[in-house]
């Protein structure tokens, strides 16, 4: 068994795909649209099978995001090593979104850092 997608509902579609799509490399298919609820979604690809959907439809509303709240805490995606976390977090914090952690190696052995996406999601970088 494995997980086939995560799906994330976000306020600004083509400003989040293009998110994951440069700093993760994410490969996008093209958009789905259904008129009648007017979803939207695009599913990115990440190293051939681990694939995110971002959804987009206009009765989704948005929740406050406490760092630590219960649920769904963070995404965290693997960049290969310890100089790719560095330079991909430091490259994201020069473009001005938010390091809230590291980069750093954790307590259970994990180097990683955490930043805010466009839309305050937590995105953990990991080796």
């Amino acid at each position: 068994m494995k997980i086939q997608h995560i799906a994330l509902y976000v306020k600004n579609l083509e400003l989040m795909r293009k998110f994951y799509e440069k700093y993760f490399k994410g490969i996008s298919n093209e958009k789905y649209y259904n008129p009648k609820t007017g979803l939207q979604t695009y599913f990115l690809t990440f190293d051939g099978d681990v694939r995110l959907e971002l959804m987009a439809r206009p009765d989704s509303c948005e929740m406050e995001k406490p760092y630590y709240r219960e649920g769904f805490t963070h995404l965290a995606i693997s960049v290969g090593s310890q100089k790719a976390v560095d330079n991909l977090t430091l490259e994201l914090k020069n473009a001005g979104f938010q390091v809230i952690s590291g980069p750093r190696t954790t307590g259970d052995g994990y180097y990683e850092s955490c930043i805010l996406d466009p839309e305050n999601n937590q995105i953990e970088i990991t080796v």
